[in-house]
C-alpha cells in the first residue's frame, strides 16, 4: 500500500494578483486595481440602488469609487474571504461594511468576473441578499 500525501492545491497564479489588485482598491490606488483589468473593464452592479449601473473603464471605475466616498466617506471596510480563479473566470467572495446616516451597513457579495487573456474584463457584483445590498447603499436618485 502506497503511502498518501495530503497535497494543498496550487493557487491559478491570477489569485495573488487580484487579491493585490483587491488591496489596492482598499488604499484607493485605483490604477493598482486597473493594472489587473483590461482597457473596456466593465463593473455592473445590479437593482435599483444609489450604486446601480455598469460603470467602464478607468472613468468607471472613478465613477463607483467616488459613489462609495460619497455614501460611506472613509467608513467602507471591503473584506475578501476568498478568492477563486482560473483562465475563464474568477470570483471573489467579498464582505463590505461601512456606515450610512450613521447607521452600521453589513452585507457579504460576490464579484464574478470574466477573465480575458490573463486579464479582468467584466465584473457582475451578486449580493447575497439582494434587499439588504440596496438597503445599504440607499434609493437611487430619480
Amino acid at each position: 500500500m502506497g503511502a498518501v500525501i495530503d497535497s494543498v492545491p496550487m493557487p491559478h497564479p491570477l489569485e495573488p494578483i487580484i487579491r493585490e489588485a483587491y488591496a489596492a482598491f482598499g488604499r484607493g490606488d485605483l490604477d493598482g486595481y486597473l493594472q489587473t483589468c483590461t482597457d473596456d473593464f466593465e463593473f455592473h452592479v445590479p437593482g435599483r440602488c444609489a450604486a446601480s449601473g455598469v460603470y467602464t473603464g478607468r472613468d468607471g471605475l472613478s465613477r463607483i469609487a467616488t459613489a462609495v466616498v460619497s455614501t460611506a466617506g472613509d467608513t467602507f471596510q471591503e473584506d475578501v474571504e476568498d478568492v477563486l480563479a482560473n483562465d475563464h473566470h474568477a470570483v471573489v467572495l467579498a464582505r463590505h461594511r461601512f456606515m450610512r446616516a450613521g447607521e452600521p451597513r453589513d452585507y457579504r457579495t460576490a464579484h464574478v468576473y470574466e477573465v480575458r487573456n490573463g486579464k479582468l474584463a467584466r465584473c457582475y457584483e451578486q449580493p447575497r441578499d439582494q434587499a439588504a445590498f440596496e438597503d445599504a447603499w440607499g434609493p437611487a436618485a430619480d
